[in-house]
């Protein structure tokens, strides 16, 4: 029973953070413990990834439900390379500055899709600073290519904030994405320290433009809790958001990749992230994924699914 990658070989990964203190990381609870991936679908998986030469969020993230989603072909691709240029101190993905944008990178993404057999395709990005506009333009690409190749596949992305990069939101919008995703990841209290490089009221209003520029377009934001947020702030970010008209929530257990990273300050009970879900839903969120490993895309797929047979 494993949960997460061993954190020495992670600090390996990661020589940017050595500066940080050592924090202590908690025991995690038996209700955060999954099994090793390791399954003949988890293994077909990362066959076709590995074969298209593509990076997953799934593994650069350390993401705990690798196993179970790769075992049905489920992955999160992510664009636009391996490294990003911010040090946020609750993210695993290495830090520093990224190589040149691959200009094959999307169709190769589009062929996965297809071979995948995906219905449903979430794909993200590391924060690309160093480029003109964020990466907008290799967004919207890769929204085409899947569109080429697997018309039929509804997309769903996961972009960065695209902080200070003119006209960048309006390009990745325009690809008319199923679903746009940016997650808040925090309460604004603690951003300074979790997610220095990034500005709360900026995400927020990224949000908000997407449903000004495209309304038939749905909004998804999440957050991490175990970080030292209080629920009245919990709930002021879901009303920001609902005010910001976002769509869909997703609320998760935040979990420390290694000792260089931000602390957990609690494990949050199951029970809790039941009372979240009823809290949200009552503030009108059209989906609603509230448990200890909710993570943005995890069963993104057949959520939307449920919502547009929902909708007729």
């Amino acid at each position: 029973m494993v949960t997460l990658i061993d954190s020495t070989a992670r600090a390996l990964r990661h020589p940017e953070k050595q500066s940080r203190p050592d924090t202590p990381v908690l025991k995690k609870p038996d209700w955060l413990r999954v099994r090793a991936p390791g399954s003949p679908g988890y293994l077909e998986t990362r066959d076709i990834v590995k074969g298209h030469g593509l990076v997953t969020v799934c593994e650069e993230a350390a993401c705990p439900n690798i196993g179970e989603c790769w075992s049905v072909k489920h992955a999160t691709f992510m664009i636009m390379g391996e490294t990003c240029t911010r040090a946020c101190a609750f993210c695993n993905v290495r830090t520093g500055l990224p190589e040149a944008l691959d200009p094959t990178e999307p169709e190769r993404v589009g062929d996965a899709t297809a071979k995948m057999g995906l219905k449903h395709v979430v794909v993200t990005s590391v924060d690309r600073d160093d480029l003109d506009d964020g990466g907008a333009a290799h967004f919207a690409a890769t929204v085409a290519a899947i569109r080429k190749a697997a018309p039929a596949t509804t997309v769903e992305i996961l972009t960065p904030d695209f902080l200070r990069k003119v006209g960048a939101a309006e390009t990745v919008i325009d690809a008319r994405p199923d679903v746009f995703n940016h997650n808040l990841e925090t309460v604004p209290r603690l951003y300074l320290n979790i997610r220095p490089g990034a500005r709360y009221y900026h995400s927020l209003r990224l949000l908000e433009r997407v449903k000004e520029r495209d309304p038939s377009q749905f909004t998804k934001s999440g957050i991490m809790v175990g970080l030292g947020e209080t629920k009245p702030e919990v709930m002021q970010v879901m009303d920001d958001m609902r005010s910001a008209g976002v769509d869909f929530i997703t609320i998760g257990q935040y979990l420390q990749p290694t000792r260089k990273h931000a602390p957990i300050d609690r494990f949050v009970e199951p029970q809790e992230f039941a009372a979240y879900e009823a809290i949200a839903r009552a503030k009108g969120f059209l989906m609603v994924s509230s448990s200890p490993l909710t993570r943005s895309s995890h069963h993104a797929g057949e959520d939307f699914a449920r919502l547009k047979a929902a909708r007729g």
